[in-house]
């Protein structure tokens, strides 16, 4: 099922750290496959494995996305219950964060509660996976803020007058514009990575959570667009479009007057930002810069610093 040497090239490209193998072939669900681990060993890979020609490693691509579960599993996770991660799912390496703000949504809407805790679980099991496959490389939650950044992100798309309050989990209709902020941008970036992804096991895997995001954003988009909210979240729209370099991509839930649930290119094809892109989101700046915005001290991991300002690439 599985050719020896592609397993093990795959297995050395993912071990970011050293990683006790047969923990990882256990996490990547390819037990069974009778293959020994000293056999993996022996095996030589068959071609030059991507860090050879500079290519970031798989373990820092799923890191970089663990960054962002960590941070819509907070989020999700108290405004549904009023709690975030339980303490057993946010160890690992590189310092670990705290979370500021979040509290339980006072929802009237039955509807908008059921959408929040199917999307709150979703989020936590894909922190739970990405943690899991990571084994020892997984890094630790980074430093979150679910309070001031939603401020200063509403305040620079115009939601809010400049050193207003924003609070997403005030209302049912703030916590969906809050939700909207990171929905979009979590497709865009699985969209962006999984070109990147050498381990076919975990490219799947990635493409699998990529159809989730999607799924929540589209869910985010309707209701946004049924409660009659698409003129801010087309400023929160155009707020990202704002950050993440000179291109036009970012799409708001209505275009010319027209409704706009499912933003495409002229193909129908979903576009993709850069790690540093998105980071240039969630920091809250078109700049270069390694912290700030929903992570006050920077996520955790290789990936850390944001596009260059002016340019369409990082």
């Amino acid at each position: 099922m599985f050719d020896k040497r592609f397993i093990n090239a795959a297995i050395d490209r993912s071990a970011e750290n050293p990683l006790d193998r047969r923990r990882f072939l256990t996490a990547a669900g390819i037990t069974g496959v009778g293959v020994g681990v000293a056999a993996l060993g022996a095996a030589a890979p068959a071609f030059a494995s991507p860090e050879e020609d500079g290519a970031v490693s798989d373990a820092a691509i799923l890191n970089f996305a663990l960054n962002l579960e960590y941070l819509e599993a907070e989020f999700y996770l108290r405004a549904v219950y009023g709690t975030g991660l339980p303490s057993n799912m946010v160890d690992g390496i590189d310092p670990q964060g705290g979370v500021v703000g979040g509290h339980a949504v006072p929802w009237k809407s039955a509807a908008v509660k059921a959408i929040a805790t199917e999307i709150a679980a979703d989020e936590k099991a894909h922190v739970a996976f990405l943690r899991k496959a990571l084994s020892g490389a997984k890094v630790s939650r980074p430093q979150i803020d679910l309070q001031t950044s939603f401020s200063a992100a509403a305040a620079a798309a115009g939601v809010i007058p400049a050193g207003g309050t924003f609070d997403p989990f005030a209302s049912d209709e703030n916590f969906l514009l809050g939700a909207y902020i990171f929905e979009d941008v979590g497709v865009t970036a699985y969209k962006g990575a999984a070109p990147l992804i050498y381990n076919k096991t975990y490219l799947g895997a990635a493409a699998g959570i990529l159809a989730v995001e999607a799924y929540h954003a589209g869910i985010i988009r309707a209701t946004l667009s049924s409660k009659g909210l698409a003129a801010p979240a087309n400023k929160i729209s155009d707020a990202r479009d704002s950050l993440d370099g000179p291109t036009d991509d970012d799409q708001g839930i209505t275009m010319n007057g027209v409704t706009n649930l499912v933003p495409t290119d002229a193909n129908s094809i979903a576009f993709g930002r850069t790690a540093e892109r998105v980071l240039n989101v969630v920091y809250l700046t078109p700049n270069q810069i390694d912290k700030g915005g929903f992570f006050p001290a920077g996520v955790n991991g290789a990936i850390v610093a944001s596009g260059n300002p002016g340019s369409a690439t990082s």
